[in-house]
């Protein structure tokens, strides 16, 4: 199958490269605005056109030179504390991108499955009587990217509704793994300790709320979900993915400290605190698992421990970041 990415050069796209390539059989085009380390060792493999998914010509140029049967479109702001920062950047990136692939699709009389990657954000604050998550819970987004994301999911049934366009909507919960950016929870623990291990921080680490329960999935299990929704996927439906297994933010720190080989101390860090935050969060992914068979396979524990050793070879070869 032909299939095109957006934000291939991200943590999400980069994996997916990696696990669609690996099965054999996948002609892997993907569309970045710059080429990353993340996928200097796929340079040979995936075919990559530099083009910038806010920009509606440039998108349309893409999608009618791969002329692809499916587009998994990972590209767009993804930072939630950032959107509290710039929301209008949020908003405008992430619905615009995908209704430039809405229309190219449509001018050039293309028919391909579009997988829309929403997020668990679209729920915002759940009423502890509505976990665990499923489909039918009310959305009620609490930052700028969760609304973003509601108006994506929207958009995308509408031209499904309107247009006929074969559509994929799929709301995954947090997913983690190796090569994560360090703005991320547990990548941003995993780079301190080993910046720690190799002295190059104080034995400190700095934290934010760690009370909060969230529903990890390895990016490595999701990726995989992802395929099997174009696989399997009904056309127009909206999934749940997600482990259905809660852990506080706590627990997930104490097990990188356990594995860490020097004593650090916890501070908390008030600018990692969100200005609004859902104490408890759980999939629901029963749909979806009845409707493609998937399950994940691999895991926290196994996740976090290559997570780690992830950030220590990124600060034995300088890739620490500042």
């Amino acid at each position: 199958m032909r299939v095109l990415v957006t934000g291939i050069n991200g943590f999400v796209g980069g994996h997916l490269a990696e696990h669609l390539l690996s099965l054999g059989g996948w002609e892997v085009w993907g569309v970045a605005r710059q080429e990353r380390h993340r996928l200097s060792h796929l340079r040979e493999y995936v075919r990559l056109i530099p083009a910038d998914v806010g920009n509606p010509s440039q998108v349309s140029e893409a999608i009618l030179r791969v002329r692809p049967q499916a587009i998994f479109h990972l590209a767009g702001q993804a930072f939630v504390p950032e959107s509290f920062q710039d929301p209008a950047t949020t908003l405008t990136t992430n619905l615009l991108s995908l209704l430039y692939i809405f229309q190219a699709l449509l001018s050039h009389h293309l028919a391909a499955r579009v997988l829309v990657v929403g997020s668990y954000e679209v729920y915002g604050q759940v009423d502890p009587n509505d976990l665990p998550i499923d489909e039918a819970t009310p959305l009620r987004p609490t930052s700028p990217y969760g609304v973003s994301k509601v108006a994506q999911d929207m958009l995308a049934l509408q031209y499904h509704l309107s247009h006929h366009l074969d559509v994929v909507r799929v709301r995954p919960f947090n997913h983690i793994g190796p090569r994560q950016n360090e703005r991320f929870v547990a990548s941003a623990f995993a780079r301190q300790i080993a910046l720690v291990e190799k002295r190059l921080l104080p034995p400190v680490i700095s934290v934010g709320n760690l009370n909060a329960q969230r529903d990890f999935t390895d990016v490595r299990d999701m990726v995989r979900a992802y395929r099997l929704a174009v696989e399997r996927g009904e056309a127009g439906q909206v999934y749940n993915i997600g482990s259905g297994q809660p852990v506080t933010i706590r627990d997930m720190l104490d097990h990188l400290l356990a594995a860490s080989h020097v004593e650090i101390a916890v501070q908390n860090d008030p600018q990692r605190m969100r200005p609004i935050d859902v104490p408890t969060v759980v999939c629901d992914a029963r749909r979806f698992r009845a409707q493609t068979g998937w399950e994940p396979q691999i895991a926290l524990s196994q996740t976090l421990q290559d997570l780690m050793q992830d950030w220590r070879g990124r600060v034995q070869n300088g890739d620490a970041g500042d």
